[in-house]
């Protein structure tokens, strides 16, 4: 089965927590998995926030190359869609936009980012292997989404959507491809957005979806890619 990449983006932007698997510096070549959450940037990759006391932090210095699993929805159905990303991941150095784009998604991150011993890995993908359900699998490389906000763009659009969301709803990302809100404390991707030809175009269709999920129960489905 040939895999367009996009199918990837769309499971990982579900925001799901993630597997991490490295490579143990302490048990030479045992693999080691760690339950971690990631955010993306806007090139659509993982970004972590990991202490320096972490076992997978001390093997990912060790050596950078990793994967990650997502799974879409709960459960270990044979049928669920997964993607494993292949890939280095690396220390990086945010700024102020986007490490205010990542505490939106994960605001418990500033406790830990107070205490010193945090810092940012952004994971550069290779490959990925995607299985969408049975007879739905392939491998693929990684490629960047087609069109691509700026941290401080998106920020800025975010404040206008901000003022259009209804009480219980904060916005938390918007790109390319849908809209991330939070709507009673449940997060959403909202989406797919039809294509926009610039960032103010971006803005009415977004506007527009989120007009229309904030209309429908959390539970209800709507919209959500």
């Amino acid at each position: 089965m040939k895999v367009d990449y996009s199918e990837v983006r769309r499971l990982l932007r579900l925001g799901a927590p993630g597997a991490l698997g490295t490579h143990s510096a302490s048990v030479e070549g045992y693999p080691f998995v760690s339950n971690v959450p990631y955010v993306l940037d806007g090139c659509c990759r993982p970004l972590f926030l990991l202490s320096g006391l972490a076992e997978h932090t001390r093997n990912l210095l060790a050596d950078p190359r990793a994967s990650l699993l997502v799974l879409e929805g709960e459960g270990g159905r044979l049928d669920q869609g997964r993607v494993t990303l292949l890939g280095r991941v690396l220390p990086a150095t945010l700024d102020e936009a986007a490490q205010a784009r990542y505490l939106r998604y994960q605001p418990q991150a500033a406790d830990y980012l107070a205490l010193g011993d945090f810092r940012f890995f952004r994971m550069e993908p290779a490959r990925a292997r995607f299985i969408g359900g049975f007879g739905r699998m392939g491998w693929v490389d990684a490629c960047p989404p087609p069109a691509q906000l700026d941290s401080r763009t998106e920020a800025r659009l975010l404040d206008a959507l901000g003022t259009l969301a209804p009480a219980g709803v904060s916005v938390l990302g918007l790109d390319f491809e849908g809209l991330d809100v939070r709507i009673c404390g449940v997060s959403r991707r909202l989406g797919p957005l039809p294509s926009a030809q610039d960032a103010e175009g971006l803005f009415a269709l977004a506007a527009d979806c989120l007009r229309r999920a904030a209309a429908q129960p959390p539970d209800s489905g709507v919209m959500a890619a």
